[in-house]
């Protein structure tokens, strides 16, 4: 997709475009947990708090579109992770500000989304982060657009790492300590078979 949206306050993007070495490689986002996609639940998450939802793929994408939304792939082909996709994604639309959610963490809402675009906005920072109450999860964010060329140039330098180029911004860390288990993710075939039998 190449064509640019326009008029959307919010957009929201589901992260999918990841090798999943760790779950034999397959597409992570298309796994079946309790007989849905694992990406339908950031979906739905995104979906009640953006105004346009997009999908960061960079194959399968013929699956993703079944799920009626704007996929979107890297603008390379090496699989240049988490940052390639949001940058990605900033570049696909006019948006004032980027929700951004991984694929595979199912227990993380819409309510969670707000409490990051509500702390963002409360203190005009750059970038808001989720925040456990012992580490941060830097693939949860509400960010400004603005960030698009500075993170254009961060990739351009050949940096990849999310902490590397959230480190220097204004950013605001919102405490889910009181709730540590929306960040239950699925990165084996182990742990998703551990997880639908602990929810069964």
């Amino acid at each position: 997709m190449s064509t640019q949206i326009k008029n959307s306050k919010i957009a929201g993007v589901v992260l999918a475009g990841g090798r999943a070495r760790r779950m034999a490689n397959q597409d992570k986002g298309l796994i079946q947990f309790k007989n849905r996609a694992l990406i339908s639940y950031a979906l739905e998450a995104l979906k009640a708090v953006s105004d346009l939802t997009f999908i960061n793929a960079n194959r399968n994408l013929v699956a993703y579109e079944a799920f009626g939304l704007p996929v979107i792939t890297d603008q390379t082909h090496s699989f240049d992770g988490p940052l390639a996709g949001i940058l990605t994604t900033l570049i696909h639309t006019d948006t004032e500000v980027l929700l951004v959610m991984p694929c595979d963490t199912p227990y993380f809402k819409a309510e969670h989304l707000q409490q990051l675009l509500t702390a963002r906005t409360e203190h005009d920072a750059d970038i808001a982060i989720a925040f456990d109450g012992v580490q941060l999860h830097p693939l949860f964010l509400a960010l400004k657009a603005s960030l698009t060329q500075n993170l254009q140039d961060f990739l351009a330098s050949g940096q990849r790492k999310v902490g590397d180029w959230l480190k220097p911004l204004n950013s605001v860390y919102v405490d889910f300590s009181h709730e540590p288990t929306i960040f239950i993710n699925i990165n084996s075939s182990d742990e998703l078979a551990a997880l639908e039998a602990q929810d069964t």
